[in-house]
């Protein structure tokens, strides 16, 4: 949600020049990202100064952006106001010849990302930002990604690019130190109550969490894929504002297109949604095609969905209506998570496999390590926050803002305190479609709809001359020891020449390809 520069022995005082905040001597700068759902204000005691940007809350008129004057005691309270704050945050401390303390909320809607050089401290919500401090791999991380086992931690796939997990603080005084919060413990699954209404409990939770923000119904869209999580949260926002909230997605390939199609036309016949329905089909528009960013040799996050290409486009027709704030269903699934010691196949479905053999020995080597550093427990779940900060930066690029109901603390707890029973197969999900009059097959859909065929499309079609590429061009990764040529060769003559496709094993070729661009775009 900002973009900083900030050199720790600059001039104490900071202005607000319409667009950032800048020091007098023009060595500091801080850029909040412009949006309805963003506000941002600066204070000093003459000594510190604390430049706060934050997602609005409702009941309370935007606040003026220019520093003011405080006193001690007001400045330290604004301070402690500021880190209680309920939604997203970010919390900049100044104080001369001081360290820089920038502090992250418990809420991420944005990620931000760390850099330093020559004393200087630099941060993004976009990664590509820092590339010219990008200096190597970083084994750790690009392990996870290319083993598809993705961790929640201060890492990124480069050395000299950190992330600022939630509530950590990053003290810059030269060196950065990054240091997590405490855990936040969760409450057990337990026995309903007698008489306990689990609906109604979930509708209050949703409503808790769209109340959470100043949502303009005009201006907002719902992410519609047809699924449970989405559906979920798209049926309840049309019952609160009827005929205003409009809807978009993806249209999937493979056996689940048509049932999408179908069950997505009941739910919006059903329930009152807007009447714009933006909606991109994929078929025919397999990745990583010749006009490619990533096979182009464009910069990439390596953190982009490997359909962001899809999403883009989706994302500039969704900005077309006039919304400028996206809810999705992003985190359902860790909502109701079933744990390994609940059910035989939950921890089946768990199980890794990581008998990959394009792997080099420093990924092999590195796999036990993948849980180093991650981050304590949070509100919502690590993968959660991970993909809310995977799919921020290409929305912020269209000038949308995104909401996840299913990160809301009234939402999580009730996920934490449900019974088995609830959680199993997304029952609560299901139950709650139900009550809108939706069909059983709206509610309880028999296959599988998921971008798995055109993955297997791309793979096949453009992905294996990609990793023929890698081969006979060489990669950073093969360099770094992570990626094992003799291996990736095996597997990819296998496919050319008529070899089985399995989607557990082959899918993960893509984090190859999209790693090996996004290195090469960095460190080249």
């Amino acid at each position: 949600m900002l973009i900083l520069q900030i050199d720790p022995a600059a001039a104490p005082a900071w202005q607000w020049e319409g667009t950032s905040y800048v020091t007098d001597d023009g060595a500091g700068r801080v850029t909040p990202y412009a949006h309805p759902m963003i506000e941002h204000l600066a204070a000093t005691d003459g000594d510190r100064t604390v430049i706060i940007v934050r997602e609005r809350v409702p009941g309370r008129a935007p606040v003026p952006p220019e520093p003011v004057v405080v006193t001690v005691a007001q400045f330290d309270e604004l301070v402690a106001q500021a880190r209680r704050w309920p939604v997203d945050h970010v919390l900049i401390e100044v104080t001369r010849h001081r360290p820089v303390r920038v502090t992250a909320g418990a809420v991420r809607a944005t990620p931000l990302y760390l850099a330093h050089h020559d004393g200087i401290l630099r941060g993004s919500w976009d990664i590509t930002e820092l590339r010219p401090f990008a200096r190597g791999i970083n084994a750790k991380e690009a392990t996870r990604l290319l083993i598809y086992r993705p961790r929640y931690s201060i890492d990124t796939p480069f050395t000299g690019i950190w992330r600022l997990t939630e509530r950590a603080t990053a003290s810059f005084g030269g060196d950065l130190v990054i240091t997590y919060p405490e855990p936040v413990v969760h409450a057990e699954h337990r026995d309903l109550a007698e008489g306990a209404d689990v609906l109604a409990a979930f509708t209050a939770a949703i409503d808790a969490a769209l109340d959470a923000r100043p949502l303009q119904p005009d201006a907002t869209l719902c992410h519609l894929t047809g699924g449970l999580d989405s559906g979920s949260i798209g049926t309840r926002v049309a019952r609160r504002w009827p005929g205003q909230v409009d809807t978009a997605t993806l249209i999937v390939i493979g056996p689940g297109r048509e049932q999408q199609i179908r069950r997505r036309n009941e739910i919006r016949h059903r329930v009152p949604f807007g009447p714009h329905d933006a909606c991109l089909d994929t078929a025919g528009r397999p990745m990583f095609g010749p006009n490619c960013p990533r096979v182009r040799g464009e910069l990439v996050s390596p953190y982009d969905e490997p359909f962001f290409e899809h999403f883009t486009e989706l994302n500039r027709m969704i900005a077309d209506l006039g919304a400028h704030t996206l809810v999705t269903g992003l985190g359902g699934d860790e909502m109701v998570a079933v744990g390994s010691a609940e059910s035989a196949k939950a921890a089946a479905d768990k199980a890794q496999n990581f008998d990959l053999p394009w792997l080099g020995p420093r990924a092999q080597a590195a796999i036990e390590y993948g849980d180093d550093g991650i981050a304590p427990p949070a509100m919502a779940g690590g993968i959660t926050l991970m993909a809310a900060e995977t799919v921020a930066p290409p929305l912020l690029r269209a000038g949308l803002w995104p909401l996840h109901p299913f990160t809301h603390q009234a939402m999580v707890e009730l996920g934490d305190q449900l019974p088995f029973y609830w959680r199993e197969l997304k029952q609560l999900q299901r139950k709650h479609l139900a009550t809108f009059g939706l069909s059983h097959d709206a509610c309880n859909p028999v296959l599988r709809e998921s971008f798995a065929e055109l993955v297997e499309e791309s793979m096949l079609d453009y992905g294996l001359s990609l990793l023929r590429r890698i081969l006979s061009d060489g990669s950073p990764l093969i360099d770094a020891g992570l990626l094992n040529p003799d291996g990736l060769k095996a597997v990819v003559t296998e496919l050319e020449t008529g070899g089985v496709y399995t989607e557990h094993r082959h899918s993960k070729l893509v984090e190859v390809i999209t790693l090996d661009q996004a290195t090469r775009a960095f460190l080249g």
